[in-house]
C-alpha cells in the first residue's frame, strides 16, 4: 500500500515500518552499548555491514520459501517484493560476527546488545504486514477478525471475509519479547553470560513463530511440516544447549 508520492517516487507503508524498525532498534541498541561501557562507534558500523547482509538474507529466505513462483520468473528474483525474518537474522548475525571478529570485539557480547533492538525491530516491520494485507492466518469469526480485500485473499478462501491477524498476534509476541530481554538484562546481570540475551531471545522468538506457524495459510513445508517451525524448533534446542554448555563453563560476568 502506497504512503505517498513525490514525483515518480513513491513511498509504501511497508517501507516506512521497516526505516522505523531500524531507527527504534538502533536507538534500543545503543542504550545497551551505553550501558555495558561499549564503544558506540561500533554500532553504527556494525549497522553498515548486517543491514545489507540482512537484506540479502531476508530476500534468499523469501525466494527459496516461493521458489515453484520464481523458478517461472527468474527476472523477479532481484527485483521483486517478499522479505523473509528467518533470511534477516541470519544474514544480520553473520555480518555482525564477521565485523566482531575483524575487529577482535566479543562477537556474543554484542549480539546481546542488539538482540532486544532486533526483536522489537521485527515488532514494528509487522505493522508493514498490516497494510500489505498479509501474513493473516484461517478465517475466524473472532471479534478481532481482520478484514481482508478479495484481492489479497489465498486461493480457495475467497468466499471468507475476516482472518486471523497473525501480524498482531507476532507484533505483541515480539514486543514482550524485547522488554523480556531488556528486563533480563538488567535485573539478572549478575548471573548471566555473554550470549545469554542472544539466546534467550532465540527462544523467545522460535516459541512465538513456532506456535504462530501452525495459524497460518499455506506456509513452505518440509516433510509435512511448516518449515519455520523446523526451523524455531532447532534454533531453540541449540540455544537451550549452548547456554547450558556455556553456563557450566563460564562463571557469570559481574554487573556492569
Amino acid at each position: 500500500m502506497i504512503a505517498f508520492q513525490i514525483g515518480p517516487f513513491t513511498v509504501a507503508y511497508y517501507g516506512i515500518m521497516i526505516v522505523t524498525g531500524v531507527i527504534a532498534a538502533t536507538l534500543v541498541s545503543l542504550l545497551e552499548a551505553r550501558r555495558k561501557g561499549e564503544d558506540t562507534q561500533h554500532l553504527y558500523n556494525i549497522l553498515l555491514v548486517i543491514l545489507p547482509l540482512g537484506f540479502i538474507g531476508a530476500r534468499a529466505y523469501h525466494v527459496i520459501d516461493q521458489w515453484a513462483y520464481y523458478s517461472q520468473h527468474p527476472a523477479q528474483i532481484f527485483g521483486g517484493a517478499g522479505l523473509g525474518i528467518f533470511g534477516a537474522v541470519i544474514g544480520g548475525a553473520i555480518g555482525l560476527t564477521i565485523y566482531a571478529i575483524v575487529r577482535k570485539l566479543n562477537v556474543r557480547r554484542w549480539l546481546d546488545i542488539v538482540a532486544p533492538g532486533v526483536i522489537l525491530a521485527q515488532a514494528i516491520g509487522r505493522w508493514g504486514n498490516f497494510f500489505n494485507q498479509e501474513l493473516y492466518g484461517y478465517p475466524t469469526d473472532l471479534p478481532w477478525g481482520i478484514y481482508i480485500a478479495p484481492e489479497h485473499r489465498v486461493p480457495g478462501f475467497e468466499t471468507y471475509t475476516h482472518f486471523q491477524p497473525l501480524f498482531f498476534y507476532e507484533f505483541l509476541w515480539n514486543l514482550s519479547g524485547c522488554i523480556f530481554l531488556l528486563l533480563v538484562a538488567r535485573k539478572l546481570q549478575k548471573r548471566l553470560v555473554d550470549g545469554d540475551i542472544a539466546l534467550l531471545y532465540v527462544m523467545w522468538y522460535g516459541v512465538g513463530r513456532f506456535f504462530l506457524e501452525g495459524l497460518k495459510i499455506s506456509v513452505w513445508t518440509l516433510e509435512g511440516i511448516p518449515t519455520a517451525r523446523w526451523i524455531s524448533a532447532i534454533g531453540i534446542a541449540v540455544a537451550v544447549l549452548i547456554m547450558i554448555l556455556q553456563h557450566r563453563r563460564q562463571k557469570p560476568a559481574a554487573a556492569s
